[in-house]
């Protein structure tokens, strides 16, 4: 087992609407599309977020953009305009997704 960090192996965006967070993990390469769809699992991506997520995780697979979509219901605190959080909005999810490190 080796252990990766998914910024070396893929970029990622991501977005909110009220309380869910949007996060796209775009493969840099057929290959690692592979071990994204193995190893970047919705509990994953929830363990990684632990505290901040509070509703499920959904992966949705874009086989033909070698991208995976992960849907995060109650990630948001309430949402912009409820919470108390310093950072409301879902926009540095994607950068937070990218410190996460995969054992493969």
């Amino acid at each position: 087992m080796k252990t990766i960090k998914l910024i070396d192996i893929a970029s990622a965006r991501s977005g909110d609407k009220n309380n869910v967070c949007n996060i796209g993990v775009m493969a840099n390469s057929i290959e690692n599309y592979q071990i994204l769809k193995k190893h970047l699992t919705e509990d994953v991506v929830k363990n990684h977020f632990k505290g901040l997520i509070k509703g499920k995780v959904e992966r949705f697979e874009w086989d033909n953009l070698e991208s995976l979509n992960f849907v995060c219901h109650e990630a948001l605190d309430g949402g912009a305009s409820r919470s108390l959080r310093m950072d409301t909005l879902g926009k540095n999810f994607s950068s937070h997704l990218l410190r996460l490190e995969l054992n493969i």
